[in-house]
């Protein structure tokens, strides 16, 4: 049986999946649970109902808990700590009373173009359209009239943690994607906060901005207790009890940081899913401010410089979606993970610049490259060498695309960074896309036997740092020592034909957003 007190839980709420990861007392999964769910374009706006927040919320659970007793035999009654975590950003708006005044934008909008660039000139610091503030000052800009009845606003984190715990507080990872951090002092950039709220009182807000964002806490600290009211909204068959410890609500960027041991200066990740972004821990300051890079924190507060792209699998995932389809009407019923996997090895027999086909995979707009809108695109030459090798690499390779053109803006910058750690479900298939990224990203990629889990994992991890750490042990110690002291991983060098290939497959992707610009 499981010492349920020694366990660590992590929730986190994917672009695609909720996700409940439970870890012992040596930090090693035991148990998974997940519920499915997809972000729906309501009036112009990417949004997820609060209603399937709560309910995939309690099937992620239900699932972790049957799991348990199917493992051990035992009902899931307690834990020793629970962290909740959710993609980063966006705006989630309430009342005093508690009451969500319009729907949840999440970071997949594009609306607050004009909101970011004035705030991003007055606060000389990147602010992306994506970040909660500028949502709110887009919403100022636009006068629109939720915001007389404004009482708080707060990420998709903030929110879940909120109803469990009755607590508005952040994790300061999180809290980096709403406003600037000091990371000095660990909270919002005081300086910054004053500029902020001159501009809001220019449009007539008359509310301190401070009064309206969730209080900042580093990892490990304590974040509240599971209330009474949380227990029957996480599970509603009164098994669980209330009262297990939380740790702070982190963002998936921060917890993508913690599962691949990415904490410390000189260490970096990518996640790849729906979005994809590199995290890497600066050493320095970069020497100004880039509209394509974002500067957030690790859970505990060291600068990182962020490059986030909206795009990654979408549009790989819906190719996959419909050659299983084809499959089917030849009679071949194939499960899909398994699909993935042939796929995906089948895409290391194509040319290393994917033989003239160049895929767009813009579902949305991108910041990195200056879209609004997106709508995905296939583009061939007509002598191209269209096998499915040669499609199945160069969707793969469009997943990176973007990305890399972020990331050459840190090269030119002389960030360091040793290796990076890649995660997520695009690396569940072994030596697949780490080679590729390697190859985008001009650096060795390392892939520990936990990519796939990703941020749930990560998010485990967090809440086991507030359950077991010694006074003083910093988390890339706690991380370092305790955690990854002896996890298997494997690392891929970048192959120079491979480099080469990719090279000359983003010169024909940069050509072809002129044809996006253009649909769009």
């Amino acid at each position: 049986m499981l010492d349920l007190r020694q366990c660590a839980l992590g929730i986190e709420f994917g672009s695609t999946r909720i996700k409940a990861v439970l870890v012992d007392g040596s930090h090693a999964p035991v148990a998974q649970g997940d519920f499915t769910w997809e972000n729906q374009l309501k009036d112009g706006v990417w949004t997820y109902p609060l209603e399937a927040v709560h309910t995939g919320l309690q099937h992620a659970y239900a699932a972790l808990a049957a799991d348990v007793q199917a493992k051990y035999g035992q009902p899931l009654t307690t834990v020793g700590c629970i962290g909740i975590s959710a993609m980063m950003h966006g705006y989630l708006a309430f009342d005093g009373a508690g009451q969500l005044l319009v729907p949840f934008r999440t970071w997949r909008n594009t609306m607050t173009g004009p909101a970011a660039a004035e705030l991003t000139e007055a606060l000389g610091f990147n602010i992306p359209q994506r970040w909660s503030i500028a949502h709110f000052y887009q919403a100022l800009l636009n006068e629109e009239g939720h915001l007389g009845e404004l009482a708080f606003f707060t990420t998709l984190a903030g929110y879940v943690h909120w109803r469990l715990t009755g607590q508005k507080v952040l994790g300061v990872g999180d809290a980096s994607g709403m406003f600037p951090i000091d990371s000095a002092t660990g909270g919002y950039d005081a300086e910054m906060l004053k500029t902020c709220s001159r501009l809001i009182a220019g449009h007539g807000f008359g509310r301190e901005l401070a009064e309206l964002l969730p209080a900042v806490l580093p990892a490990g600290a304590d974040a509240g207790v599971l209330t009474a009211e949380g227990a029957r909204l996480l599970d509603p068959t009164g098994t669980l009890q209330p009262g297990v410890p939380f740790c702070p609500p982190e963002g998936d960027a921060g917890t993508g940081m913690v599962a691949t041991n990415s904490v410390a200066p000189r260490t970096g990740n990518v996640s790849a899913g729906t979005s994809i972004f590199a995290m890497v821990v600066l050493e320095k300051p970069l020497s100004r401010v880039y509209p394509e890079i974002d500067m957030v924190t690790t859970p505990s507060g060291e600068a990182v410089a962020m490059v986030h792209c909206n795009n990654c699998t979408s549009d790989l995932n819906a190719w996959v979606s419909l050659l299983a389809e084809s499959a089917a009407l030849c009679g071949a019923e194939v499960d899909k993970g398994t699909l993935f996997t042939k796929l995906f090895n089948a895409s290391l027999r194509g040319a290393p610049d994917c033989g003239g086909v160049t895929p767009v995979n813009y579902f949305s707009g991108e910041s990195v490259t200056h879209f609004d809108a997106g709508l995905p695109l296939l583009l061939r030459r007509p002598d191209a060498d269209f096998t499915l090798a040669n499609f199945m690499r160069a969707n793969i390779y469009s997943a990176f695309a973007t990305l890399a053109m972020g990331l050459e803006i840190l090269k030119n910058e002389d960030v360091a960074v040793d290796t990076l750690l890649g995660h997520g479900g695009l690396f569940k298939t072994p030596g697949v896309a780490q080679r590729y990224l390697a190859a985008a990203a001009g650096a060795p990629v390392t892939c520990m036997e936990t990519a796939g889990e990703g941020g749930p994992y990560g998010m485990a991890l967090l809440a086991a740092y507030r359950l077991h750490r010694a006074e003083g042990e910093t988390l890339a110690d706690y991380l370092k020592t305790r955690v990854f002291a002896g996890a298997r991983s494997t690392t891929v060098t970048p192959d120079a034909a491979d480099a080469a290939g990719f090279a000359s497959f983003l010169r024909e992707y940069e050509r072809a957003l002129k044809a996006e610009r253009a649909v769009v």
